[in-house]
């Protein structure tokens, strides 16, 4: 979400007359339980790439794990509060807390998903789970207006779904993550938003039930997260997941794209909420509502946004590495490239084994060409915790950019 701390004065105006404005209209229409609105697929094909040698995308993967075992903390965490800028993502109180609960899950997630057995990752992924057990328990919500917490929550939950795949045959360790599973779903439905789904910040109201505005791609990444757990046997409350899903249908446009969050919906022409700009968070969106049996997100619309998301990728490109969010064009912010890229690596899982290669191409082709010489990835300068999250999605997206063996 636009927060109006961040943005410049005459930006500030506007975020807070849009949620003046969302704030005071009254609440959209609920849809019915099946939505009728027709959705448009058409799209033009980007130009081919040829084919990356798997050798290429396996030495990328050696470089990105080598960096992120190199960058971990002593205490088996990544990322820190450090490397402050002129302007900071707002972070009162504990926020950083939330900010490391999910950047270490995802850095556990993706060495994990690498299977890479050298003995230097095997240690690094001890000690990161190690950290994530004995931490996610204790993450709550650091302030009134922020809710940084929910990332930690929602990747923790996978990175723990993970780790339980891994050491199926040790009991006691699998009811410690399965219980802790449980807990994490259960701070997930504590800080729902009232009107279903999840928002990161509650500037208005800040009710002990957030009042906050939900975010497309917020709800769309927590529902991938629970359906994870859903598929190790862990029960999720179907009311939550339905009003998740309610809320993305809700931000759902007629041609492929997401409004960026709930409390636009009265704004669906603004910069922000243009294809252009949803390109980072469509494939989030698809991925969840087919995950969870929507029938309208087909073969054929996730392939039609995957086209579109490589066909106009110069639009998230152009807004990574700068340091001011949302000021590209669409009000685009840095860090939706990489988060973008791996939900679209996970579109690409979904589709036929016979439709996937021209996608895992055009994919490949962008993330290598990306990758740092110190072997990271990253997208915006985020303290001290960009390095980390960029390396572990590409990591995760080009993992799923190899053939199956």
């Amino acid at each position: 979400m636009v927060d109006p701390r961040n943005a410049s004065s005459s930006g500030r105006l506007a975020a807070l007359a849009l949620l003046c404005a969302a704030v005071a209209a009254p609440p959209p229409p609920a849809l019915a339980e099946e939505p009728v609105r027709p959705l448009h697929v058409s799209a033009a094909k980007p130009r081919p790439f040829p084919a990356t040698e798997p050798a290429a995308i396996e030495a990328a993967l050696h470089r990105g794990i080598a960096f992120l075992v190199q960058d971990q903390n002593r205490d088996g965490s990544w990322g820190t509060a450090g490397r402050t800028k002129d302007l900071n993502i707002y972070a009162p109180g504990d926020a950083h807390q939330g900010y490391r609960a999910a950047v270490t899950a995802l850095c556990v997630l993706a060495l994990l998903e690498t299977g890479d057995h050298a003995a230097e990752t095997s240690s690094a992924i001890d000690r990161g789970e190690t950290w994530l057990l004995d931490h996610l328990g204790s993450l709550r919500r650091s302030s009134p207006d922020v809710l940084y917490n929910i990332w930690g929550h929602c990747y923790g939950i996978q990175a723990l779904a993970k780790m339980c795949e891994a050491k199926p045959d040790d009991h006691d360790r699998q009811k410690r993550i399965r219980d802790l599973i449980v807990q994490q779903i259960d701070l997930l439905h504590r800080y729902e938003a009232v009107n279903g789904g999840w928002g990161y910040y509650d500037f208005e109201f800040q009710t002990q039930q957030p009042a906050a505005d939900t975010a497309s791609f917020m709800s769309a990444a927590v529902l991938v997260a629970l359906k994870k757990a859903q598929q190790i046997g862990v029960e999720v409350p179907r009311k939550v997941v339905d009003r998740a899903i309610a809320s993305i249908h809700r931000q759902q446009k007629p041609d492929l794209s997401y409004l960026y969050g709930e409390y636009m919906w009265y704004a669906p022409a603004a910069p922000i909420n243009l294809p252009g700009s949803s390109l980072g968070r469509t494939q989030s969106c698809n991925v969840a509502l087919r995950l969870w049996d929507d029938r309208r997100i087909t073969d054929e619309i996730l392939a039609t946004c995957l086209d579109r998301l490589f066909d106009r990728n110069i639009w998230l490109d152009i807004g990574r590495k700068r340091p001011i969010p949302h000021e590209s064009f669409f009000a685009v912010a840095g860090y939706f490239y990489y988060f973008g890229h791996y939900y679209a690596a996970l579109a690409i899982e979904l589709l036929p084994a016979d439709q996937r290669p021209p996608q895992q191409q055009q994919l490949a082709y962008r993330l290598l060409d990306l990758q740092e010489k110190d072997g990271s990835w990253w997208d915006y300068p985020l303290y001290n915790y960009h390095q980390q999250y960029g390396t572990a999605f590409a990591l995760m997206s080009l993992v799923r950019c190899l053939p199956v063996k």
